[in-house]
């Protein structure tokens, strides 16, 4: 059986490989706190991975939901790594097991999908993918401050997804995947063949526009609650939500090409929000 220091690395390896700004940004917490990020993130790695990869991705999410069952009953054999690692933070930290079922619904809502026609359906999907996961953290980087920033959290969640919509507006397309709201489409005049054809122009860049303003928005009230974390969460949270956010002038720069490149923020680039944030 993997001991337990062994699982964390396990869990380090997948946010290492997978998602550099998360940890860029979560590396500069206390040992024990990184740990869990890790665990954490390997939870929601492996239900998106499921989805984008799986291949009978929806029997295998709800083959996944009912060993998160088991898991919280007690009864699940923690031969796995990766919950063995979590079974770890869930003793440790007073973990909230819904946002946890949260986002294996946010995953259904890719499997099964329905059309997004106003921007609260969008927000309830940047809830139910991105929010649960700051949802998830707050346990670990700011035990006893749960209830007070749970909304700042769903905000920093609803700005980071936006963002991640904004930037993968090409890539998704390509998937059949949709998350620009109809009404949004039509109030600029922008149709599905525009998308379709992967066309840039003035109607696109104001609907692109709409939606940006709306995650700086998210953004800022995010960032207003930074002081309310404990002294060790504030740079990697701040950080986190920095490195995200110069996605934004990053695809302006690239003139809102979208389509058939991706818009990245460079090492560089990182290194500098994070050593302001120290």
């Amino acid at each position: 059986m993997t001991d337990l220091n062994q699982a964390y690395h396990h869990c380090r390896r997948i946010i290492e490989e997978h998602s550099k700004t998360f940890s860029k940004a979560f590396a500069m917490l206390p040992r024990q706190q990184k740990k869990a990020v890790w665990a954490i993130y390997a939870f929601c790695r492996r239900v998106d991975d499921i989805v984008d990869e799986g291949t009978n991705p929806k029997a295998e999410l709800e083959a996944f939901a009912f060993e998160f069952d088991q898991f919280l009953e007690g009864k699940l054999e923690l031969n796995d790594p990766c919950w063995l690692a979590l079974d770890d933070v869930f003793r440790r930290f007073s973990i909230d097991p819904d946002p946890y079922y949260d986002m294996i619904k946010g995953q259904r809502m890719d499997l099964y999908p329905t059309l997004i026609e106003t921007k609260e359906d969008l927000l309830d999907y940047c809830y139910h993918v991105a929010s649960t996961v700051g949802l998830m953290l707050l346990p670990v980087i700011a035990p006893g401050r749960t209830a007070s920033l749970r909304q700042g959290a769903v905000e920093l969640g609803y700005a980071m997804q936006l963002t991640n919509i904004l930037r993968d507006i090409g890539e998704d397309v390509e998937i059949d995947r949709v998350y620009l709201p109809t009404q949004v489409m039509e109030s600029y005049g922008y149709t599905s063949l525009d998308l379709e054809n992967g066309r840039v122009n003035d109607a696109f860049i104001q609907m692109w526009e709409d939606l940006a303003h709306d995650a700086e928005t998210y953004y800022e009230r995010a960032l207003k609650t930074i002081p309310d974390y404990p002294v060790y969460s504030r740079a990697p949270v701040g950080g986190a939500a920095k490195m995200y956010r110069a996605i934004l002038p990053t695809v302006r720069k690239n003139d809102y090409q979208v389509f058939g490149r991706r818009n990245y923020v460079s090492d560089k680039q990182k290194k500098q929000i994070i050593a302001e944030m120290q």
